[in-house]
Protein backbone atom coordinates (compact mmCIF):
# COMPACT_ATOMS: atom_id res chain seq x y z
CA UNK A 1 0.00 0.00 0.00
CA UNK A 2 1.49 3.23 -1.49
CA UNK A 3 3.64 6.24 0.20
CA UNK A 4 5.58 9.41 -0.62
CA UNK A 5 7.90 11.59 1.29
CA UNK A 6 7.68 15.68 1.71
CA UNK A 7 9.27 18.24 3.50
CA UNK A 8 9.38 16.84 7.07
CA UNK A 9 9.20 20.00 8.94
CA UNK A 10 5.67 21.24 8.15
CA UNK A 11 2.91 20.39 5.90
CA UNK A 12 3.74 18.22 3.34
CA UNK A 13 4.84 20.60 0.61
CA UNK A 14 4.98 17.93 -2.12
CA UNK A 15 1.51 16.70 -2.49
CA UNK A 16 1.13 19.28 -5.11
CA UNK A 17 1.61 16.80 -8.00
CA UNK A 18 -0.88 15.93 -10.93
CA UNK A 19 -1.81 12.72 -9.18
CA UNK A 20 -2.23 14.25 -5.91
CA UNK A 21 -4.27 17.64 -7.39
CA UNK A 22 -6.65 15.29 -9.10
CA UNK A 23 -7.09 13.39 -5.97
CA UNK A 24 -7.83 16.79 -4.21
CA UNK A 25 -10.50 17.64 -6.36
CA UNK A 26 -12.68 14.24 -6.12
CA UNK A 27 -12.40 14.94 -2.61
CA UNK A 28 -13.52 18.75 -2.91
CA UNK A 29 -16.34 16.49 -5.31
CA UNK A 30 -17.43 14.04 -2.52
CA UNK A 31 -16.99 16.26 0.54
CA UNK A 32 -20.89 18.82 0.34
CA UNK A 33 -22.20 16.53 2.78
CA UNK A 34 -19.49 15.97 5.17
CA UNK A 35 -19.93 17.36 8.67
CA UNK A 36 -17.45 20.59 9.82
CA UNK A 37 -15.62 20.47 12.71
CA UNK A 38 -17.23 23.72 13.26
CA UNK A 39 -19.88 21.73 13.45
CA UNK A 40 -20.24 19.94 15.57
CA UNK A 41 -23.15 19.43 18.05
CA UNK A 42 -21.11 19.19 21.30
CA UNK A 43 -22.73 18.59 24.84
CA UNK A 44 -21.57 17.45 27.92
CA UNK A 45 -22.81 14.20 29.97
CA UNK A 46 -24.23 13.80 33.28
CA UNK A 47 -20.60 13.16 34.52
CA UNK A 48 -19.28 16.31 32.92
CA UNK A 49 -17.94 14.37 29.20
CA UNK A 50 -18.02 16.58 26.55
CA UNK A 51 -19.01 14.56 23.74
CA UNK A 52 -19.72 15.63 20.12
CA UNK A 53 -20.68 13.44 16.40
CA UNK A 54 -20.11 9.56 16.94
CA UNK A 55 -20.76 9.69 20.50
CA UNK A 56 -24.05 9.00 21.97
CA UNK A 57 -25.32 7.97 25.82
CA UNK A 58 -24.45 4.34 24.33
CA UNK A 59 -22.53 4.36 21.85
CA UNK A 60 -18.77 5.56 20.43
CA UNK A 61 -18.66 5.03 16.88
CA UNK A 62 -15.90 4.65 14.52
CA UNK A 63 -15.87 4.55 10.66
CA UNK A 64 -13.17 1.97 8.70
CA UNK A 65 -12.85 2.42 4.62
CA UNK A 66 -11.05 -0.38 3.34
CA UNK A 67 -10.76 -2.80 0.68
CA UNK A 68 -13.00 -5.96 0.61
CA UNK A 69 -13.46 -6.24 -2.78
CA UNK A 70 -10.23 -4.85 -4.50
CA UNK A 71 -6.91 -5.78 -4.81
CA UNK A 72 -6.00 -6.28 -1.25
CA UNK A 73 -9.63 -7.94 -0.36
CA UNK A 74 -7.02 -10.32 1.90
CA UNK A 75 -5.98 -7.72 3.78
CA UNK A 76 -9.11 -5.64 3.85
CA UNK A 77 -10.79 -8.72 5.23
CA UNK A 78 -8.05 -10.10 8.04
CA UNK A 79 -7.53 -6.22 9.16
CA UNK A 80 -11.63 -6.06 9.44
CA UNK A 81 -11.85 -9.12 11.70
CA UNK A 82 -9.06 -8.40 13.90
CA UNK A 83 -10.65 -4.77 14.58
CA UNK A 84 -13.79 -5.88 15.12
CA UNK A 85 -12.43 -8.92 17.28
CA UNK A 86 -10.86 -6.12 19.43
CA UNK A 87 -13.81 -4.08 19.69
CA UNK A 88 -15.88 -7.21 21.07
CA UNK A 89 -12.79 -7.74 23.75
CA UNK A 90 -13.09 -3.75 24.46
CA UNK A 91 -16.76 -3.71 25.17
CA UNK A 92 -16.48 -6.71 27.08
CA UNK A 93 -14.46 -5.12 29.68
CA UNK A 94 -16.06 -2.12 29.98
CA UNK A 95 -15.71 0.35 26.86
CA UNK A 96 -15.17 3.73 27.47
CA UNK A 97 -16.80 6.44 29.65
CA UNK A 98 -19.42 3.79 30.12
CA UNK A 99 -20.42 3.12 26.53
CA UNK A 100 -19.66 0.55 24.17
CA UNK A 101 -17.19 1.05 20.67
CA UNK A 102 -19.07 0.19 17.31
CA UNK A 103 -17.04 0.06 14.04
CA UNK A 104 -19.28 0.71 11.05
CA UNK A 105 -17.08 -0.53 7.92
CA UNK A 106 -17.47 0.77 4.32
CA UNK A 107 -15.77 -1.17 1.26
CA UNK A 108 -14.13 1.12 -1.25
CA UNK A 109 -12.89 -1.74 -3.32
CA UNK A 110 -9.27 0.65 -4.02
CA UNK A 111 -11.30 3.13 -5.70
CA UNK A 112 -10.74 6.77 -4.63
CA UNK A 113 -14.20 7.98 -5.77
CA UNK A 114 -16.14 5.02 -3.91
CA UNK A 115 -13.55 5.87 -0.91
CA UNK A 116 -14.49 9.70 -1.04
CA UNK A 117 -18.21 8.67 -1.17
CA UNK A 118 -17.97 6.05 1.80
CA UNK A 119 -16.43 8.84 3.81
CA UNK A 120 -18.73 11.45 3.08
CA UNK A 121 -21.09 8.73 4.38
CA UNK A 122 -19.30 8.05 7.38
CA UNK A 123 -17.99 11.50 8.60
CA UNK A 124 -21.34 13.54 10.19
CA UNK A 125 -21.58 10.03 12.68
CA UNK A 126 -18.32 8.77 13.71
CA UNK A 127 -15.34 10.15 16.18
CA UNK A 128 -12.59 7.99 14.42
CA UNK A 129 -11.44 6.20 11.83
CA UNK A 130 -9.15 3.15 12.79
CA UNK A 131 -8.47 1.69 9.83
CA UNK A 132 -8.30 3.76 5.93
CA UNK A 133 -6.51 1.64 3.69
CA UNK A 134 -4.46 2.19 0.84
CA UNK A 135 -2.05 5.92 0.13
CA UNK A 136 -4.38 7.07 -2.32
CA UNK A 137 -7.47 7.30 -0.49
CA UNK A 138 -5.63 9.16 2.28
CA UNK A 139 -4.14 11.30 0.17
CA UNK A 140 -7.73 12.40 -1.44
CA UNK A 141 -9.00 12.63 2.20
CA UNK A 142 -6.25 14.71 4.04
CA UNK A 143 -8.17 17.85 3.70
CA UNK A 144 -11.59 16.69 4.95
CA UNK A 145 -10.35 14.50 7.91
CA UNK A 146 -8.54 17.43 8.69
CA UNK A 147 -11.12 19.77 8.82
CA UNK A 148 -13.52 17.53 10.54
CA UNK A 149 -10.51 16.85 13.23
CA UNK A 150 -11.28 12.71 12.84
CA UNK A 151 -8.36 10.69 14.03
CA UNK A 152 -7.34 8.62 11.50
CA UNK A 153 -5.26 5.53 11.15
CA UNK A 154 -4.47 4.60 7.81
CA UNK A 155 -3.33 1.35 6.42
CA UNK A 156 -0.79 3.19 4.39
CA UNK A 157 2.77 4.47 5.65
CA UNK A 158 3.22 7.48 2.82
CA UNK A 159 5.73 10.22 4.63
CA UNK A 160 3.67 12.32 2.71
CA UNK A 161 0.92 11.82 4.71
CA UNK A 162 3.19 13.08 8.15
CA UNK A 163 2.97 16.60 9.13
CA UNK A 164 -1.37 16.91 9.75
CA UNK A 165 -2.10 16.64 12.65
CA UNK A 166 -5.77 14.18 12.97
CA UNK A 167 -3.72 11.60 10.57
CA UNK A 168 -1.02 8.68 12.38
CA UNK A 169 1.28 7.10 10.04
CA UNK A 170 1.47 3.80 12.08
CA UNK A 171 5.28 2.63 12.53
CA UNK A 172 7.49 3.65 9.97
CA UNK A 173 7.47 5.28 6.36
CA UNK A 174 9.07 3.82 3.35
CA UNK A 175 12.43 5.57 3.22
CA UNK A 176 12.69 4.32 6.60
CA UNK A 177 12.43 0.95 5.89
CA UNK A 178 14.55 0.73 2.59
CA UNK A 179 17.12 2.92 4.69
CA UNK A 180 16.57 -0.41 7.00
CA UNK A 181 17.14 -2.81 3.99
CA UNK A 182 20.29 -1.35 3.09
CA UNK A 183 21.28 -1.45 6.27
CA UNK A 184 20.97 -4.91 6.85
CA UNK A 185 22.30 -6.41 3.11
CA UNK A 186 25.76 -4.21 4.33
CA UNK A 187 25.62 -6.00 7.86
CA UNK A 188 24.78 -8.98 7.23
CA UNK A 189 24.49 -9.99 3.44
CA UNK A 190 27.97 -8.33 2.58
CA UNK A 191 27.30 -5.34 0.83
CA UNK A 192 30.10 -3.17 0.32
CA UNK A 193 31.39 0.00 -1.38
CA UNK A 194 31.11 0.21 -5.08
CA UNK A 195 27.85 -2.47 -5.32
CA UNK A 196 25.01 -1.89 -7.32
CA UNK A 197 21.65 -2.39 -5.93
CA UNK A 198 18.19 -3.20 -7.49
CA UNK A 199 15.57 -1.58 -6.89
CA UNK A 200 12.20 -2.35 -8.25
CA UNK A 201 9.57 0.25 -7.26
CA UNK A 202 5.70 1.08 -8.22
CA UNK A 203 5.32 4.72 -9.79
CA UNK A 204 3.35 6.70 -7.05
CA UNK A 205 3.92 7.99 -3.53
CA UNK A 206 4.96 4.08 -2.56
CA UNK A 207 7.54 3.26 -4.78
CA UNK A 208 9.07 7.08 -4.85
CA UNK A 209 9.14 7.21 -1.19
CA UNK A 210 10.77 4.12 -0.86
CA UNK A 211 13.49 4.87 -3.40
CA UNK A 212 14.05 8.42 -1.46
CA UNK A 213 15.62 5.71 1.50
CA UNK A 214 17.45 3.49 -0.86
CA UNK A 215 19.18 6.43 -2.59
CA UNK A 216 20.31 8.01 0.53
CA UNK A 217 20.94 4.68 2.26
CA UNK A 218 23.51 3.52 -0.67
CA UNK A 219 24.96 6.95 -0.59
CA UNK A 220 25.96 6.24 2.94
CA UNK A 221 27.03 3.06 1.77
CA UNK A 222 29.04 4.08 -1.09
CA UNK A 223 26.88 2.16 -3.08
CA UNK A 224 24.76 2.73 -6.24
CA UNK A 225 20.83 2.16 -6.74
CA UNK A 226 19.65 1.18 -10.41
CA UNK A 227 16.11 1.79 -10.36
CA UNK A 228 13.14 0.18 -12.04
CA UNK A 229 10.05 1.29 -11.96
CA UNK A 230 6.67 -0.37 -12.95
CA UNK A 231 3.11 -0.06 -12.86
CA UNK A 232 0.76 -2.10 -10.93
CA UNK A 233 -0.44 -3.24 -13.89
CA UNK A 234 2.89 -5.01 -14.47
CA UNK A 235 3.22 -8.39 -13.51
CA UNK A 236 5.77 -9.94 -14.96
CA UNK A 237 9.16 -8.76 -13.67
CA UNK A 238 11.54 -10.82 -16.30
CA UNK A 239 12.89 -7.96 -18.10
CA UNK A 240 13.65 -6.12 -14.90
CA UNK A 241 15.52 -8.74 -13.84
CA UNK A 242 17.78 -9.51 -16.88
CA UNK A 243 18.65 -5.83 -16.50
CA UNK A 244 19.43 -6.26 -12.82
CA UNK A 245 21.28 -9.04 -13.54
CA UNK A 246 23.14 -7.25 -17.23
CA UNK A 247 23.67 -4.37 -14.42
CA UNK A 248 25.41 -6.74 -11.90
CA UNK A 249 23.33 -6.14 -8.71
CA UNK A 250 24.32 -7.46 -5.26
CA UNK A 251 20.83 -7.26 -4.22
CA UNK A 252 17.33 -6.51 -4.96
CA UNK A 253 15.26 -4.28 -3.43
CA UNK A 254 11.13 -3.85 -4.04
CA UNK A 255 8.73 -1.66 -3.63
CA UNK A 256 5.44 -3.20 -5.02
CA UNK A 257 2.77 -5.98 -4.43
CA UNK A 258 2.94 -9.57 -3.79
CA UNK A 259 2.40 -10.36 -7.04
CA UNK A 260 5.18 -8.27 -8.01
CA UNK A 261 7.64 -10.02 -5.52
CA UNK A 262 7.06 -13.64 -6.36
CA UNK A 263 7.28 -12.88 -9.97
CA UNK A 264 10.73 -11.29 -9.46
CA UNK A 265 12.03 -13.94 -6.97
CA UNK A 266 11.12 -16.22 -9.06
CA UNK A 267 12.63 -15.01 -12.35
CA UNK A 268 15.76 -14.32 -10.77
CA UNK A 269 16.37 -17.75 -9.38
CA UNK A 270 15.14 -19.22 -12.72
CA UNK A 271 17.71 -17.06 -14.57
CA UNK A 272 20.62 -17.63 -11.68
CA UNK A 273 20.70 -14.16 -10.18
CA UNK A 274 20.31 -15.96 -6.64
CA UNK A 275 21.16 -12.49 -4.70
CA UNK A 276 19.22 -11.34 -1.83
CA UNK A 277 15.82 -9.68 -2.50
CA UNK A 278 13.95 -7.32 0.15
CA UNK A 279 10.79 -6.17 0.43
CA UNK A 280 8.78 -3.51 2.31
CA UNK A 281 5.44 -5.58 4.22
CA UNK A 282 3.25 -4.67 1.47
CA UNK A 283 5.27 -6.21 -0.82
CA UNK A 284 4.76 -9.54 0.80
CA UNK A 285 1.66 -12.38 2.00
CA UNK A 286 1.43 -15.69 3.22
CA UNK A 287 -0.50 -16.78 0.50
CA UNK A 288 2.47 -16.63 -1.77
CA UNK A 289 4.01 -19.63 -0.03
CA UNK A 290 1.33 -21.67 -2.10
CA UNK A 291 2.73 -20.49 -5.80
CA UNK A 292 5.86 -21.90 -7.96
CA UNK A 293 8.13 -19.02 -6.41
CA UNK A 294 7.47 -20.45 -2.78
CA UNK A 295 11.43 -22.37 -2.38
CA UNK A 296 12.80 -19.52 -3.88
CA UNK A 297 11.32 -16.96 -1.65
CA UNK A 298 11.60 -18.95 1.30
CA UNK A 299 15.70 -18.45 0.25
CA UNK A 300 16.48 -15.23 -1.44
CA UNK A 301 13.32 -12.93 0.26
CA UNK A 302 13.57 -10.89 3.59
CA UNK A 303 10.63 -8.24 4.49
CA UNK A 304 11.46 -5.49 6.23
CA UNK A 305 8.79 -3.97 8.88
CA UNK A 306 7.54 -2.26 11.71
CA UNK A 307 5.94 -4.56 13.01
CA UNK A 308 6.85 -8.34 14.42
CA UNK A 309 6.00 -11.07 12.38
CA UNK A 310 2.50 -13.02 14.17
CA UNK A 311 5.07 -15.90 14.86
CA UNK A 312 6.72 -13.66 17.47
CA UNK A 313 6.95 -14.78 20.78
CA UNK A 314 6.21 -11.63 22.56
CA UNK A 315 3.15 -12.71 25.04
CA UNK A 316 0.58 -9.96 23.67
CA UNK A 317 1.00 -11.51 19.75
CA UNK A 318 0.97 -14.80 21.20
CA UNK A 319 -2.00 -13.92 22.63
CA UNK A 320 -3.89 -12.31 20.01
CA UNK A 321 -3.11 -14.85 17.69
CA UNK A 322 -4.47 -17.27 20.35
CA UNK A 323 -7.57 -15.38 20.14
CA UNK A 324 -7.79 -14.76 16.76
CA UNK A 325 -7.49 -18.39 15.69
CA UNK A 326 -10.25 -19.23 18.40
CA UNK A 327 -12.59 -17.05 17.11
CA UNK A 328 -11.78 -17.28 13.23
CA UNK A 329 -11.06 -20.90 12.83
CA UNK A 330 -9.33 -21.86 9.69
CA UNK A 331 -8.52 -18.61 8.75
CA UNK A 332 -5.07 -16.86 7.85
CA UNK A 333 -3.24 -15.30 10.59
CA UNK A 334 -1.37 -12.80 8.46
CA UNK A 335 0.49 -9.74 8.86
CA UNK A 336 -3.04 -7.36 8.32
CA UNK A 337 -4.61 -8.82 11.46
CA UNK A 338 -1.42 -7.87 13.70
CA UNK A 339 -1.68 -4.58 12.11
CA UNK A 340 -5.51 -4.55 12.81
CA UNK A 341 -5.29 -5.52 15.64
CA UNK A 342 -2.70 -2.96 16.76
CA UNK A 343 -4.30 0.08 14.96
CA UNK A 344 -7.29 -0.54 16.76
CA UNK A 345 -5.69 -1.35 20.85
CA UNK A 346 -4.06 2.33 20.07
CA UNK A 347 -7.48 3.69 19.28
CA UNK A 348 -8.51 2.06 22.49
CA UNK A 349 -5.84 3.89 24.85
CA UNK A 350 -6.68 7.16 22.90
CA UNK A 351 -10.20 7.09 23.68
CA UNK A 352 -9.85 6.17 27.63
CA UNK A 353 -7.39 8.96 27.87
CA UNK A 354 -9.72 11.36 26.30
CA UNK A 355 -12.05 9.49 28.76
CA UNK A 356 -9.96 10.55 31.86
CA UNK A 357 -9.27 14.09 30.00
CA UNK A 358 -13.18 14.07 30.26
CA UNK A 359 -13.50 14.69 26.46
CA UNK A 360 -14.84 12.79 23.95
CA UNK A 361 -15.47 15.24 21.51
CA UNK A 362 -13.14 14.75 17.99
CA UNK A 363 -10.59 17.25 18.79
CA UNK A 364 -10.33 15.73 22.43
CA UNK A 365 -9.65 12.24 20.85
CA UNK A 366 -7.05 14.00 18.58
CA UNK A 367 -5.38 15.78 21.55
CA UNK A 368 -5.49 12.47 23.75
CA UNK A 369 -3.39 10.59 20.94
CA UNK A 370 -0.95 13.65 20.32
CA UNK A 371 0.05 14.03 24.24
CA UNK A 372 1.33 10.19 23.95
CA UNK A 373 5.13 10.42 23.20
CA UNK A 374 5.65 6.26 24.35
CA UNK A 375 2.47 4.70 22.72
CA UNK A 376 2.95 0.77 23.44
CA UNK A 377 0.34 -1.98 22.90
CA UNK A 378 3.02 -5.40 23.61
CA UNK A 379 2.96 -5.52 20.00
CA UNK A 380 6.07 -4.38 19.22
CA UNK A 381 8.34 -1.80 19.63
CA UNK A 382 6.75 1.63 21.37
CA UNK A 383 5.62 4.62 19.48
CA UNK A 384 5.72 8.53 19.26
CA UNK A 385 2.60 10.54 18.57
CA UNK A 386 3.44 13.63 19.83
CA UNK A 387 5.20 15.56 16.77
CA UNK A 388 2.93 15.23 13.73
CA UNK A 389 6.17 16.02 11.46
CA UNK A 390 7.92 12.65 12.64
CA UNK A 391 7.30 9.27 12.30
CA UNK A 392 6.11 7.36 15.08
CA UNK A 393 9.07 4.61 14.96
CA UNK A 394 12.51 4.71 13.25
CA UNK A 395 12.81 0.98 14.34
CA UNK A 396 12.15 -2.09 11.92
CA UNK A 397 12.47 -5.73 12.28
CA UNK A 398 13.70 -7.74 9.86
CA UNK A 399 11.58 -11.21 8.60
CA UNK A 400 12.12 -13.70 6.05
CA UNK A 401 9.12 -16.26 4.43
CA UNK A 402 8.70 -19.83 6.15
CA UNK A 403 5.81 -22.06 5.92
CA UNK A 404 6.72 -23.89 8.91
CA UNK A 405 5.76 -20.82 10.92
CA UNK A 406 2.39 -19.05 11.81
CA UNK A 407 1.50 -16.35 9.39
CA UNK A 408 4.24 -17.56 6.46
CA UNK A 409 7.05 -15.74 8.36
CA UNK A 410 10.16 -16.09 10.73
CA UNK A 411 12.04 -13.37 12.53
CA UNK A 412 15.43 -12.57 11.70
CA UNK A 413 16.64 -9.98 13.93
CA UNK A 414 14.47 -7.45 16.29
CA UNK A 415 13.74 -4.56 15.65
CA UNK A 416 16.22 -2.30 14.97
CA UNK A 417 17.07 1.63 13.96
CA UNK A 418 19.26 2.74 11.53
CA UNK A 419 22.46 4.95 12.75
CA UNK A 420 21.60 8.32 10.96
CA UNK A 421 17.74 7.34 10.82
CA UNK A 422 16.71 10.35 12.56
CA UNK A 423 19.26 12.49 11.01
CA UNK A 424 17.94 11.92 7.69
CA UNK A 425 14.11 13.05 8.76
CA UNK A 426 15.18 16.49 10.31
CA UNK A 427 17.07 17.20 7.11
CA UNK A 428 13.61 16.65 5.24
CA UNK A 429 15.00 13.48 3.29
CA UNK A 430 17.69 15.01 1.53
Amino acid sequence: MPRARTSRTGPRARRTTAAVAALAVLALLGSGCSTKSGESSGSTDDKGVKTGPGVTDKIVKLGALTDLSGPYATLGKSIVQAQKMWAEEFNKAGGVCGRDVEIVVKDHGYDVQKAVSAYTQLSPDIVAVPQVIGSPMVAALLDEVERDKILTFPQAWSASLLGNEAVQVLGTTYDIDMMSAVDFLKRRQGLGKGDKIGHVYFEGDYGSNALEGSRHAAREAGATVVPKKIKATDTDMSSQVTALRSAKVKAILISAGPTQTASLVGVAAAQGLKVPVVSSAPGYAPQLLKTPAAKALEKMLYIVSAAPPVSSKLPAVKKMVAAYEKKFPGELVDSGVLSGYNAAVLMGQDLQQACEAKDLTRQGVVDAHRSRNAGDTGLGTPQDFSDENRPASYADYIMRPSSKHVGGVVLVEDAHEVPGARQFVEDGGE
